[in-house]
């Protein structure tokens, strides 16, 4: 979204460094596709290493290497490694540091019979947002993880139907299996 959005305030050269491939990328495919429909100069298997300025505190540049794809990780993904001798810099103007996010542990660990998939993220029926907890509903990145705020409204307008069912009947309207086996 970041990115996207510079191009449309007016930057006129966008660049995204990330240190896996585009397969490993989390963001959607569509999300990359208009992306790059938009001018985003993408460089997979880069990453920064430092951010250089000048004497009156201005970016000026960045310091990237590239990467080389190891053994996996503990996620099973390919580990990047940096390829010694490979740094270079970019000239730059300003920088975006976009990290990843995770749901917020507080709510997971002081919620007793929420249940979670894999991830961390809460599981909820897909038609009606409604939690393994009678009366609980969840949508948007909590449960998808990183996503869209379209993705996160339609999550809301279907929790929105499915409060307003648990209401009327004073029961879990889930539709499916709600467990982390069938996430």
């Amino acid at each position: 979204d970041c990115l996207r959005t510079a191009m449309r305030l007016g930057s006129e050269h966008v660049i995204c460094l990330y240190r896996r491939t585009r397969a490993e990328s989390p963001a959607r495919l569509e999300e990359l596709e208009h992306a790059e429909e938009e001018g985003i100069d993408f460089r997979w298997l880069t990453s920064p290493v430092e951010v250089l300025g000048n004497e009156d505190g201005l970016v000026t540049g960045v310091r990237v290497i590239k990467m080389e794809l190891g053994e996996p990780d503990a996620s099973g993904r390919r580990r990047p490694v940096p390829i010694q001798g490979s740094e270079y810099e970019i000239e730059v103007d300003e920088v975006i540091m976009a990290i990843g996010q995770g749901p917020n542990p507080l709510v997971t660990q002081t919620t007793e019979g929420l249940e979670l998939n894999r991830w961390g993220n809460i599981v909820a029926d897909e038609e009606t947002m409604a939690t393994s907890l009678p009366g609980v509903f969840a949508g948007g990145d909590i449960v998808t993880g990183a996503a869209t705020v379209i993705l996160a409204m339609g999550a809301g307008k279907k929790a929105a139907a499915g409060i307003d069912d648990y209401l009327r009947k004073k029961e879990s309207p889930v539709t499916g299996d709600v467990s982390a086996q069938a996430v």
